[in-house]
């Protein structure tokens, strides 16, 4: 089987996904897919005519989000026509998934050339959740409205099952809080060093002038004393259902585990942040670079999915990382860099725990908390996070792996090359 490489990742920093707040808020999201598939082909001089697919990560594929923003980026970004696109849909998870499509029609030999990424306005998915308001519609939430499937695998709020398992699992909010102090201060330090620079890329109006040429949401110098301030958010909504007659958000939770009585822990502080963001990663044959003149910065070792209790939902990340790491003949010692999506703290937290990791391996250059998640696009940004941090730091091998809703999991490994060594 062929191998695939890695050659280059590009991101647009993350705005604040509020309208009238965030500065990326008012555009397109098919601007911000073309800004980083632009940005991708011309730091690499592609020939787009020779890109077999784009494979896009867009979770909420409605209003303008819709219509295979992966072909209509492309086009937008100047691709040639014969440069085919698609769009995908694995909630959180889609950004590594895209990557891990890549890697398959590459290594598969179906495609010698293929740009994976995603795109995810959440200002405009916040609005769209108005508007269904406004109109006296039931909340879009990620589990299933088929009702014969919700008797079997009832699926709540995410920050419901955030709180759901960080009560099983008996977990502090002092612990939780941890995990969010540590993704700001490790983010800050990250910013202020500039790790990010050699990924980022600004976001441009049709007129040339800069919209966004940095982080927009992270908050510096946030201390344990501010975080345990701050409320907890899911409360009153578990207490909230999906319409009249149907089950409250916590009694989603308690029909599959009867015994648990929520605590509520997760709250603005130390859950993920509401953001718009694109990323893109270029993903080839080693025949392809070698004819184009492109050096690899990794390749790509093994991927996998996972699928986990619906109900919870949250947790398919540790078996997501064991299996992929069976796949690639490797253990949690042999693992320099992990990226674990902080969509909850209580993820991040579990995940250290359940395979026995510090700080000194995990988001080491902060993570959602403290960055936001652009929902399609944030397993894409860690991917080329995790590269760029192995090129820093010297190191070989990176995990990346993140939750997504319906209780799945997404898995990647990279290994840092330089080059090509026969």
């Amino acid at each position: 089987m062929a191998e695939a490489y890695i050659i280059d990742a590009v991101r647009t920093p993350r705005g604040i996904g509020k309208v009238g707040k965030g500065a990326l808020a008012h555009m397109h999201p098919q601007h911000l897919a073309a800004t980083v598939l632009k940005a991708i082909a011309e730091r690499n001089h592609l020939d787009t005519s020779t890109v077999g697919d784009v494979v896009w990560s867009t979770s909420s594929q409605e209003g303008a989000q819709g219509g295979d923003l992966g072909r209509m980026a492309a086009l937008d970004a100047g691709y040639d026509v014969r440069s085919s696109g698609m769009t995908l849909d694995r909630f959180c998870g889609g950004g590594i998934t895209a990557v891990n499509l890549a890697a398959a029609l590459v290594m598969s030999g179906m495609e010698d050339c293929v740009v994976a990424g995603g795109t995810e306005m959440m200002s405009l998915t916040t609005e769209m959740a108005k508007e269904r308001m406004h109109l006296g519609l039931p909340p879009r939430v990620m589990g299933s409205h088929n009702q014969r499937l919700a008797k079997v695998h009832p699926q709540s709020q995410q920050g419901i099952c955030g709180d759901a398992i960080a009560t099983i699992e008996g977990f502090t909010r002092e612990e939780l809080d941890m995990v969010a102090f540590m993704s700001q201060k490790n983010a800050a330090q990250a910013i202020a060093e500039g790790r990010f620079d050699k990924s980022l890329v600004p976001v441009l109006d049709d007129d040339g002038n800069v919209v966004l040429d940095k982080e927009e949401f992270p908050k510096p110098g946030t201390t344990m004393e501010v975080l345990g301030t701050l409320p907890a958010s899911f409360e009153k909504m578990a207490d909230m259902s999906m319409g009249e007659g149907q089950p409250t958000f916590r009694q989603m939770v308690n029909q599959k585990y009867p015994d648990v009585d929520i605590k509520h822990f997760h709250g603005p502080g130390n859950s993920s942040g509401v953001v718009d963001g694109a990323a893109a990663v270029l993903v080839c044959s080693k025949e392809y670079a070698e004819k184009n003149g492109l050096r690899p910065r990794a390749r790509i070792v093994a991927t996998a999915n996972m699928g986990d209790c619906p109900t919870l939902m949250l947790n398919a990340p540790v078996p997501a990382a064991k299996k992929v790491l069976e796949k690639a003949g490797l253990t949690v010692d042999d693992i320099d860099l992990f990226e674990i999506n902080e969509a909850f703290a209580v993820v991040t937290a579990k995940f250290m725990r359940d395979l026995g990791l510090g700080w000194d391996k995990v988001n080491v250059n902060g993570g959602s908390i403290a960055l936001g998640h652009p929902i399609g696009a944030t397993g894409s940004i860690l991917i080329g996070t995790v590269v760029d941090e192995l090129e820093r730091r010297g190191g070989r091998y990176g995990l990346v792996t993140m939750c997504a809703a319906g209780g799945m999991a997404p898995a990647i490994i990279v290994e840092r090359v330089d080059g090509f060594v026969d």
